[in-house]
């Protein structure tokens, strides 16, 4: 590899992806190394343009287009009573493809990660409380279940109960069509602690 700085400068960029399995990086390189020259500049203009025509909304921070605003904010027919909040544009996306939730979105860009250096202020937590007003009745926490995520749930919890809002967080237990014997503890712990009338 010493040989050959070019691929050793690519492979260093393409490592600090996330998502990128380690194990990949050299098939990810090998990949864009074989696009014809057309395909390479084709590849980092939409991705230049892409940078230049996105910025994230100011009212609910999910990516939106800079010359025709956000997709969910300004489209009337959404509740703006249900506020669901998501760590990231892909949480956002998973709910919205579901197509049952009709309301408006809050996009927090994280959760709260001391090892990593993120704290409230590297939130949307701020955003978030300013649009609490009277419109908003309920406050959905979709914030992904892991200790990180439990924690920014119960720090936005905290933070809006003086609002009188409505915080629920979505159910927590197991998934449809899983045998009890394959589950985790922690999950049927969950399924038990949350239970509800048949």
């Amino acid at each position: 590899m010493e040989e050959l700085p070019s691929l050793q400068r690519l492979i260093r960029q393409l490592q600090r992806l996330p998502y990128l399995a380690s194990k990949n990086v050299y098939r990810v390189a090998q990949h864009f190394l074989e696009l014809s020259e057309s395909q390479r500049e084709d590849f980092c203009r939409i991705l230049l343009d892409s940078c230049n025509g996105l910025c994230r909304c100011p009212v609910c921070w999910a990516w939106s287009e800079k010359s025709s605003g956000c997709m969910f904010c300004n489209v009337s027919r959404r509740d703006a009573s249900l506020l669901c909040v998501v760590e990231s544009w892909h949480d956002l996306q998973a709910i919205e493809q579901t197509g049952v939730f009709k309301g408006m979105y809050h996009v927090l860009g994280g959760v709260l990660s001391p090892l990593d250096g993120i704290g409230p202020d590297d939130l949307s937590i701020e955003q978030l409380k300013k649009r609490i007003d009277g419109s908003v009745k309920e406050v959905i926490l979709a914030i992904n279940q892991s200790p990180e995520g439990d924690a920014t749930s119960a720090l936005l919890a905290r933070s809006l109960k003086s609002s009188g809002v409505v915080v629920t967080c979505l159910a927590r237990g197991l998934p449809v069509g899983i045998a009890l014997e394959y589950s985790d503890r922690l999950t049927l712990n969950k399924a038990l602690l949350d239970r509800r009338i048949f």
